[in-house]
Formats: C-alpha cells, sequence, structure tokens
C-alpha cells in the first residue's frame, strides 16, 4: 500500500499546476558591449564529446575549412559559423561527470560551481533584462544511465526532459483566463511549498540513495523557484505560441525535435534569452534513427566501437549537425518583432561538449562550433572559419558572456585562469 500511495503522490504531483516540469527530470531516473553586433540571446547546444579525427577538417586553407563528413552539413550555414578546436580544459584528466565544459572548473571547488548559461542569466537581470524564465533547459534523458547534465549551480542542474511540460511550463500562463503572468508564476513558486508535508512524507518512505538523489533534485527546483522570484513577469506579447505537443515520444531524439521548436517559440515570444538543448547525458544517450539506419547507445556502442573510423559516431555526428543547422534556419525564418533582423541576427549559438577526446575520455582540444547572424558578434568568412588554439577553453566561455555585455567575470570559472579575457579572434571588430 505505501509504494501505492508514493507512486499515486508523484502522479498527482506531476498533475499539479507547474509540477511535472519540475519533477519529470526525477521521475524519469553586462556592463559594455561586445565588439561585434551584441545578441539578445545565446543558445547552448550541448553533446557528448567526439573522436577526433571524425570532426577535425579534411583541409584548411588559411582559416577556411573542409569540413569532414561528420560536420559536412554546416557547410550549407558556413558563412555563419567558426569551428574552434585544439583548447584544453584546466584539467585535461577530467571525463565522464566532471564539469569543467561549461564551468571551467574542475571537481576541486564545487562551492564555485556555475555554468556559463546560469552565469550569464543572473548578469542578464542584475542589469535589468528580466524575462519570465531567466534561463531554459531543456533535453530528453539528461541524467539517463546516471549520468549529469553540464549545467550548475553548486549543483548539477536537471533538464526538463518532457515536452509536454516544457511547452505548459512556457506557454501555458497564456490559458487561463482572467490570470496574469505574475500570477501564474507565483502559482509555480508556490508548488514546493504547498506540498511540503507530502514531500516530508515521501522522504521518510525513500532509501538512503533515492532520497539523497531526491534532496538534490529539490535543491534545484527551489533554485529555480527563487530566481524566478528574481524575474518579471516580462515575455510574451503578441507573438504566438508552436503546436502544443500531442504527447511525449519514447525516442528521446524525437522529444529533443520538440524541444528544439519550444526553445525557438520561447526565443520568438521573449521568455527567455538564454536556453540550452541537451543531447543525452555525459554517460550515454540512447539513439534510434531509423531513417539513416543507426540504432544504440552513443557512448557504448559509437564512441568507444568501431575505431578507428567510427562510421556510426560519423553517422550520428553527422546527423546532430544537421540538428545545428536546423536551428538556425528556424531561427532565421521569424522576423524580429522591433524589426532588426530576424531571430538569428540576434542570436550566438554554441555547440559545446564536455570532454575533446571521447574515446579518450580526456578534455584535451576541446571542440566548440560557433554560428551568429550577419553583422553579428562573430567574426565570420563566407567559406567558414577554423580557429585553433591551445589556450585554456574557458576563454570561448568568456566569450558568450562577452557577446552578451557581460564583462565583469568575477565568480564565474577558475579565479587563476592567467588570462581571464575572451579568446582573441572569435568577434568581429
Amino acid at each position: 500500500m505505501r509504494s501505492l500511495h508514493r507512486r499515486a503522490f508523484l502522479q498527482g504531483l506531476g498533475a499539479s499546476v507547474g509540477a511535472s516540469f519540475l519533477f519529470s527530470p526525477f521521475l524519469d531516473s553586462i556592463a559594455h558591449a561586445a565588439p561585434g553586433k551584441k545578441p539578445k540571446r545565446l543558445l547552448l547546444f550541448c553533446t557528448m564529446g567526439t573522436a577526433p579525427q571524425i570532426w577535425k577538417p579534411t583541409s584548411v586553407s588559411g582559416e577556411t575549412p573542409t569540413f569532414s563528413e561528420s560536420t559536412s552539413p554546416l557547410a550549407d550555414v558556413k558563412q555563419h559559423v567558426v569551428l574552434v578546436d585544439g583548447l584544453p580544459s584546466g584539467n585535461p584528466g577530467n571525463n565522464h561527470g566532471a564539469p569543467d565544459g561549461l564551468t571551467g572548473l574542475g571537481f576541486s571547488d564545487p562551492a564555485r560551481l556555475i555554468s556559463v548559461d546560469q552565469f550569464i542569466a543572473d548578469k542578464l537581470i542584475a542589469a535589468g533584462t528580466k524575462t519570465t524564465i531567466p534561463s531554459l533547459l531543456l533535453g530528453a534523458e539528461s541524467t539517463v544511465s546516471g549520468g549529469k547534465s553540464p549545467y550548475y549551480r553548486k549543483d548539477n542542474l536537471p533538464t526538463i526532459a518532457s515536452p509536454k511540460s516544457a511547452y505548459s511550463t512556457l506557454f501555458g500562463s497564456a490559458l487561463p483566463a482572467n490570470t496574469t503572468a505574475d500570477e501564474v508564476l507565483r502559482r509555480r513558486r508556490s508548488v514546493l511549498d504547498n506540498l511540503k508535508n507530502e514531500i516530508k512524507a515521501l522522504e521518510g518512505d525513500l532509501g538512503a540513495e533515492q532520497k539523497y538523489k531526491l534532496g538534490l533534485h529539490l535543491d534545484s527546483i527551489r533554485q529555480i523557484e527563487e530566481r524566478l522570484s528574481n524575474a518579471s513577469s516580462g515575455g510574451g506579447g503578441a507573438c504566438s505560441a508552436p503546436t502544443a505537443p500531442s504527447g511525449d515520444p519514447s525516442n528521446p531524439l524525437e522529444a529533443n525535435l520538440l524541444h528544439m521548436d519550444l526553445i525557438v517559440g520561447a526565443f520568438a515570444c521573449d521568455i527567455t534569452r538564454v536556453a540550452a538543448i541537451q543531447w543525452g547525458s555525459d554517460q550515454a544517450m540512447n539513439v534510434e534513427l531509423a531513417d539513416i539506419g543507426l540504432r544504440g547507445e552513443e557512448h557504448g556502442s559509437m564512441i568507444h566501437t568501431g575505431a578507428p573510423t567510427h562510421l556510426d559516431l560519423i553517422k550520428l555526428e553527422k546527423w546532430l549537425a544537421q540538428r545545428f543547422v536546423d536551428l538556425i534556419n528556424k531561427l532565421k525564418a521569424i522576423p524580429e518583432a522591433d524589426g532588426s533582423g530576424t531571430l538569428f541576427d540576434n542570436t550566438l549559438i554554441a555547440w559545446c561538449r564536455d570532454m575533446g577526446d571521447s574515446p579518450n575520455h580526456n578534455q584535451n582540444e576541446m571542440k566548440f562550433v560557433l554560428a551568429s547572424g550577419e553583422g553579428g558578434y562573430l567574426k565570420t568568412s563566407p567559406g567558414g572559419r577554423y580557429v585553433r588554439s591551445s589556450e585554456r577553453h574557458e576563454r570561448v566561455l568568456l566569450s558568450l558572456c562577452d557577446a552578451m555585455g557581460v564583462t565583469d567575470f568575477s565568480g564565474f570559472g577558475d579565479p587563476n585562469l592567467p588570462a581571464k579575457s575572451p579568446l582573441p579572434g572569435l568577434a568581429a571588430t
């Protein structure tokens, strides 16, 4: 009876206003303008690392790359793209579960951990740019196989796994009649408070490991609530919400395609200025892509199988690169409400990874794909750019901050980084 009560409680919790997006991951166990045009938005596209030999350009003339098979879809948007390679983290021996990728820090100082998306979102709030959701983290199976996402605010932050829950979180505030966005925010912030006694009862019925995981998740949710308290009702305007998902696909990659559309819609409605789409966890991503004849688990059957050719990994990386291009094209298709071009013209997109060399489990040669619109932050070239550097990878993260108007980097990354400044050569002048 007790297990039935627990299940009924959790199902009821998922049906509560705003609660399904909070609990689905657990249940599924600006001070100065940037040198170039300052974007309004930052979008992180986050995956596992890859095999360096399949990612690197097949040749480079000056800075103009010939794209490899795995990155070949990027050729369609090469005028917007900068590939960055060769940068070690501060802890190049770190691998699975290490927070370095988006924080610039390793395991040594967990109290200082904050990922670049969270740091920028906080700075935007402090500068007076307030949106309904300061940072939006979406992605199916971001904790699959006991793994982690790359997003941190001291503790590891979950993503919203369910497209239906994400839609409700983003656009559900428009549904109730005679209800303001501030009232919806108050309801969301009060979900945990109203269920305090039930949560305590649930904790008492869990084993030590389950209780620990729930505690971490509740802490991250409380952080979201606190940050919602700092946000204004914002957003919305006269924009049109995207089509609501009819359900949550069992295929996590299909779910993430829906998440991509929701991020584009959230940008169009100015619900958020900082967003991320997460593909799998640091440990695994289940792949079922019948259209390209690919099925398996990325880490075990693609990264650590098939060397040196990595044919299946090439297929997956090529598919992911096409999704990156799709995001660019979706943003290009929507004009800004203020007439300042398209959504893409005012967005910086960064493909980030947790490792530089996944088959060898290290953070040597960290890799990024960056993209910005016409006259945007990045220094671009008609044939694309390939930038190789031996500087610390944190400097690319500082470039993301710089692009968003954040030039005070105190509190982010390694306090002992010798050159605490953006990576030279990325920004347009």
